[in-house]
């Protein structure tokens, strides 16, 4: 295929020291100037919608950049552009010019936009603040505290009151309520669960995704321990020491091309999965083993280099898209706006550090190989992490979102989410391509006039550090506990799902393996093969599905002829990583009563780039992973 449209702006930026970083967040801010409005406060990307206001979308786009531009500033860069936002400011906040934003009412979008508004006022004051003039530094002021008497979600959003009053303090504002900012401070420590995490919201959510890192409480955390630890020190060493513990669990959502594993929602945030790693340098964390500052470093370098290098993250202008590999409206949230995306420059905050700090003088460094072939139970998010066979992907059961959001099953209640693969989101409600159904079991009770997949999961827990067990309750009358088993050394490119259904009603089955590059050398469909050249492959109680991304496969384990192997192809624009996907699935049909499924799914991707998996592969599929004796034992 032709790669004429296949880069970026971006693709030839090493993206390996900090005058180059520094060159890509240019890069991005640069595009905004055609975008911005006359008097500096607006920036507006697009007109799809949101269910908040227009100005506060373009809001959105004006402030959102600002997590970088900051940075930069703060590092000792310059960017000839900052009269903009400066002109931004003084407009924005002003109730008499025409771009005013508008005050803030409870529970207002313009909220969110206040932390990294807070975050440019502590960090580059004489940039940002300075240059204002007397009037714009009390309309700026007198906005931003506005919020300090709002009600606001009992959740991360607590962090952005926080950032706009630290914000308020390091300019000496008298707006800067010190006794707001210490509640909210102390609230949000409910949030914690140990281990170094924290939920998104009070007791009884069950919600860990990465807002409990990188887009909002770890990188909060982390950054008020740097700019706050002389007037709260004893909160702020706590913030670092969290930050350590959590370090050693996330470490493991990344693999060795720099990619995190997309799980949850906001992920048109893109980049900002990993900025926890630039928050943990620009905090001075001491590091625990066998993380280094250039283990670090290249954890959050990498990521960058990889969405540098993504043709569908960006418009012809250097703009970002909504999506994530490619523009996606169906797997956005209802709070996505076109300036949304810009939550990606929280990843530029090693930028406010000099060229001396071991995060830059150190040498970039790989993967480490003490977490390369493992696996391990993560207890708090209810994940277990593996990147046995080269194949980096989490086992998941138990989360959910605890308020309605698109696409929610998807987001959180699929069986493993992966790196290479990513996961896919419905484009529609009635037919299983449309479902997108990879790394889930759907049910029909209807002969597939409808389908169900699990989004609340009940009673989920890792046992003995094993596996994940839980149930689900599709129905009154039907029940479907499910454990999810890791690879072994043995069979290191299989995982199992085995799936207990006690059911009053007589249901269609369809599981789905990983979703994967469903085009063939040509750019056409995959067509059937064998062997391991590229297609598709469907044999009985198995099918398979081999491209330039890897290989994808399902097989059910036991002597059950009903389950037939289908090679599917999935509605265009499904899956987050690829808009053509084929997912191997196993149908079957079962009448009422107790029913059990045993299915091994395979997955091995390409590695950095090349032309489909590593040659070999077919003896590791042939291989077949074996049941745990304790679970053999109900089966039986």
């Amino acid at each position: 295929m032709s790669a004429f449209a296949n880069t970026t702006l971006f693709a030839s930026n090493p993206v390996s020291t900090k005058p180059e970083l520094a060159s890509y967040l240019t890069g991005l801010l640069d595009p905004l100037a055609a975008h911005t409005s006359p008097g500096g406060a607006r920036i507006h990307l697009g007109f799809t919608g949101t269910h908040f206001d227009e100005t506060a979308a373009h809001l959105e786009g004006f402030a959102r950049p600002i997590w970088g531009l900051a940075s930069l500033l703060a590092g000792g860069g310059s960017y000839p552009g900052v009269e903009r936002w400066v002109r931004g400011f003084a407009n924005g906040t002003n109730p008499d010019h025409e771009e005013f934003w508008g005050n803030m009412r409870d529970k207002d979008q313009r909220m969110v936009e206040c932390s990294p508004i807070g975050f440019a006022l502590a960090l580059a004051r004489e940039q940002i603040w300075d240059p204002l003039p007397a009037e714009g530094k009390r309309h700026l002021e007198e906005w931003l505290g506005g919020m300090n008497d709002k009600e606001m979600p009992n959740t991360n959003w607590l962090w952005f009151r926080v950032f706009a009053n630290l914000g308020l303090s390091k300019v000496g504002s008298p707006r800067f309520d010190a006794n707001r900012m210490k509640a909210d401070l102390d609230h949000l420590d409910t949030f914690y669960i140990g281990d170094g995490w924290s939920r998104d919201g009070p007791e009884g959510v069950v919600q860990l995704d990465y807002y409990s890192s990188s887009f909002a409480i770890q990188y909060a955390q982390l950054v008020y321990s740097k700019l706050a630890q002389k007037e709260d020190p004893e909160r702020c060493e706590e913030f670092r020491d969290r930050a350590r513990k959590f370090a050693l669990d996330f470490v493991h959502y990344f693999d060795e091309e720099g990619r995190g594993i997309p799980f949850g929602r906001s992920l048109t945030y893109r980049a900002a999965m990993a900025s926890f790693w630039g928050a943990i340098a620009f905090a001075d964390v001491e590091l625990p083993a066998p993380l280094t500052w250039g283990v670090v470093k290249g954890l959050l370098l990498r990521n960058m280099r990889y969405w540098a290098r993504q043709p569908g993250a960006y418009y012809s202008d250097g703009t970002f898209t909504i999506g994530y590999l490619y523009p996606n409206h169906n797997m956005t949230e209802n709070y996505n706006s076109p300036g949304s995306p810009y939550w990606f420059c929280k990843s530029f905050i090693p930028l406010a550090l000099p060229e001396s700090h071991p995060f830059w003088a150190s040498p970039e460094e790989p993967y480490p190989a003490a977490l390369r072939n493992t696996s391990k139970p993560l207890y708090k998010p209810l994940h277990i992490a593996t990147n046995l066979g080269g194949h980096t992907y989490v086992l998941s059961s138990g989360q959910q979102c605890s308020y309605p959001v698109k696409q929610s099953a998807a987001k959180y209640g699929k069986f493993a989410y992966s790196s290479a693969f990513g996961y896919s989101v419905p484009v529609g409600s009635l037919t299983l391509e449309e479902h997108g159904g990879d790394s889930a079991l759907a049910l029909s009770a209807d002969d597939g006039e409808t389908w169900k997949l699990r989004r609340a999961t009940r009673e989920a827990r890792i046992e003995d550090g094993k596996w994940l067990r839980s149930m689900w309750y599709p129905w009154p009358d039907v029940s479907v506990e499910t454990w999810l088993v890791p690879p072994t050394p043995e069979a290191p490119l299989w995982h199992l799902r085995i799936h207990r259904i006690k059911t009053a009603r007589r249901l269609l089955s369809a599981e789905g393996g990983w979703a994967i590059h469903g085009q063939g050398p040509d750019d056409r469909a995959l067509e059937p093969s064998t062997g391991e050249a590229f297609g598709t492959l469907e044999n009985g109680s198995e099918a398979r599905a081999t491209s330039k991304a890897g290989v994808s496969g399902i097989a059910e384990l036991r002597e059950k002829p009903s389950r037939k192997g289908k090679a599917m192809r999935t509605d265009a624009n499904t899956n987050l990583m690829c808009p053509r996907a084929v997912m191997p699935t196993l149908m079957d049909e079962h009448e009422a009563g107790d029913v059990w499924l045993v299915t091994a799914v395979f997955g091995l991707p390409c590695v950095n780039g090349a032309n489909g998996a590593a040659a070999g592969w077919e003896a590791e599929w042939q291989k077949r992973p074996a049941i745990p004796k304790e679970i053999a034992a109900l089966i039986a």
